[in-house]
């Protein structure tokens, strides 16, 4: 069985490549993958192009020191910092902290230890992303916002039922692709219908008309037959 960890990407920036080996042979045991960066510059850059789980960054490292690629790395950037040293200072500690690192390690640290750690930021990092709410979806001139639940057709704004903007944001969402009576019934407010209620053809014509689509030859809403609807996609819309 895949490891629940297997898409973990670590990124270790130590210039002790004794220790990156260890770390690497003991992380890629428990599914994680690390990649290493051995100076302060090279480990800046590659933090900011990469997608990364965790960054595990040393304080004394050549070109530029641990502390400074946290300050940069800061200004444009929340993934979870996990800092060593080879000191222990308690002014080191809080001067990582303060800066922005997620939690500090000393390095006479057990690979467990390292592992519990990184797992906890990791953890807590996950906790507090912000959810990335629905968004507006454009076909042709008509523009679908779920967070007002609104509408607008070349601009102007489209009156819409509940029911009917339910169907047209699935429809819009899924354009090209067929939407059958029971998924369009699943996703609106009426979903104590049955699934072929021909209720569903009245809030398409209704849509349709709303849109100046003419059923015979909708620029829209297309009736698929024996299947259910569809919305063009945006390159097919006139």
């Amino acid at each position: 069985m895949q490891s629940p960890v297997s898409a973990t990407r670590l990124l270790l920036i130590e210039d002790d490549t004794r220790l990156c080996r260890l770390i690497r042979e003991y992380m890629l045991g428990v599914g994680y993958d690390v990649t290493f960066a051995h100076n302060g510059v090279d480990g800046l850059r590659m933090a900011l192009a990469g997608q990364w789980s965790a960054v595990i960054l040393d304080v004394m490292l050549p070109q530029m020191n641990g502390f400074e690629v946290l300050r940069k790395l800061r200004a444009s950037s929340t993934v979870p910092v996990l800092m060593l040293t080879g000191m222990g200072d308690e002014s080191d500690r809080i001067s990582g902290l303060e800066g922005g690192a997620d939690d500090y390690l000393p390095k006479t640290f057990s690979t467990r230890e390292l592992l519990a750690r990184l797992r906890a930021v990791i953890r807590r990092s996950r906790m507090t992303e912000v959810p990335v709410g629905p968004v507006a979806v454009t076909v042709g001139t008509l523009v679908v916002s779920p967070d007002t639940r609104s509408a607008t057709l070349d601009g102007r704004p489209v009156a819409l039922t509940p029911v009917e903007f339910d169907m047209l944001y699935s429809l819009a969402q899924a354009a090209g692709r067929v939407k059958t009576r029971e998924q369009l019934l699943l996703e609106s407010a009426e979903r104590d219908f049955e699934a072929f209620d021909r209720s569903i053809d009245v809030h398409i014509s209704s849509l349709r008309r709303k849109l100046g689509d003419d059923a015979k030859s909708p620029q829209f809403i297309v009736t698929v037959r024996g299947a259910g609807y569809l919305m063009r996609r945006p390159e097919q819309i006139l």
